[in-house]
């Protein structure tokens, strides 16, 4: 681990480009600890003040304050360390969902190290929203089901999250197509992962 900075991998890509379906699986392999917002937001209080703030902007299709998610995602990941889940001398920080605004990468700085993005890439939002859509109704995102909202977070994605990209170094963003079945988004995501994870954990 480099200091205190966790060394990570971002995730990236538009609303629904299999973010979270590759999070979940490489989770389960030995050396990746996935950590999506998304899913820290969902499991919420509702009736927390974060919780009612969080649920009014993901509600428009818009992203929460950046102060808000950062310091929503700081306290997650301290607690995943203090139960053991997280074990950063042993595991590469897999980010899905954050940073998700330049604003937000700089305030990340201070907790992580990006060695690598690995950008989900689909230029087809047809196809997006049809995966949105089936994913609203398997796991029961009432919001995923609105379709101006569904828009609206594209239009958010294009303003806010996509110049996300030039904040990095180009040489260490890696495009992986991501329309293809789930065993080759994997298989081409862990061709620019497994480097990263021996470099930073060559005896875990």
């Amino acid at each position: 681990m480099t200091g205190h900075r966790f060394p990570a991998a971002l995730i990236f890509g538009v609303p629904g480009a299999g973010k979270g379906t590759q999070g979940d699986i490489l989770t389960r392999i030995p050396g990746f600890f996935h950590c999506s917002t998304g899913v820290i937001f969902r499991r919420m209080d509702p009736d927390s003040e974060d919780g009612r703030l969080v649920r009014e902007y993901s509600s428009r299709g818009e992203l929460a304050p950046d102060e808000v998610t950062v310091r929503i995602w700081r306290t997650w990941i301290d607690a995943q360390r203090a139960i053991g889940q997280f074990l950063p001398r042993k595991e590469l920080l897999l980010l899905d969902g954050i940073p998700r605004t330049v604003q937000q990468c700089e305030m990340m700085e201070e907790h992580i190290d990006v060695k690598v993005v690995v950008h989900l890439v689909c230029k087809d939002i047809d196809a997006m929203i049809e995966r949105i859509r089936r994913r609203a109704m398997l796991e029961n995102r009432p919001d995923d089901l609105n379709d101006d909202v569904t828009r609206r977070r594209f239009d958010v994605y294009e303003e806010e999250t996509a110049p996300v990209l030039g904040y990095y170094p180009p040489g260490i963003i890696k495009e992986v197509e991501s329309t293809r079945i789930v065993p080759e988004v994997l298989k081409d995501s862990l061709i620019h992962l497994v480097p990263v994870l021996k470099a930073e954990f060559p005896r875990a």
